[in-house]
């Protein structure tokens, strides 16, 4: 069982940077590959980016490419998301999950958070 909680959602001003969190239980995290979803208002949930369990692969959306960095730290049992250039169109709840590398791109994951609000203003 693993536990996801994130954190450093907010309100931001387009253009800006945020870096968001997630930390996980100890014990499982470090074995699982890790990603990123968000869900915007009135659309459906959708992947941003993954991360192997050791860190040396990751894998991106589109959409994604460029702006987003996702990074995991497997002492403090963290990942971690940088969104810079922020857009209007990022404003979403963003959701960490634990699972398979080849999957999380599908959106399957065993372990999902709670989510954190990303809110982006012109």
């Amino acid at each position: 069982q693993v536990q996801l909680v994130e954190s450093g959602g907010g309100l931001v001003q387009a253009g800006g940077s945020l870096r968001l969190s997630c930390a996980g239980s100890a014990g499982t995290f470090r074995i699982y590959a890790m990603g990123w979803f968000r869900q915007a208002p009135g659309k459906e949930r959708e992947f941003v980016a993954s991360i192997s369990w050791g860190g040396s692969r990751t894998n991106y959306a589109d959409s994604a490419k460029g702006r987003f960095t996702i990074s995991r730290d497997n002492v403090k049992n963290t990942v971690s998301l940088q969104i810079d250039n922020l857009q209007l169109e990022d404003t979403a709840v963003y959701y960490c999950a634990a699972g398979s590398l080849s999957t999380l791109p599908t959106g399957a994951a065993d372990y999902w958070g709670q989510g954190t609000q990303v809110t982006v203003s012109s």
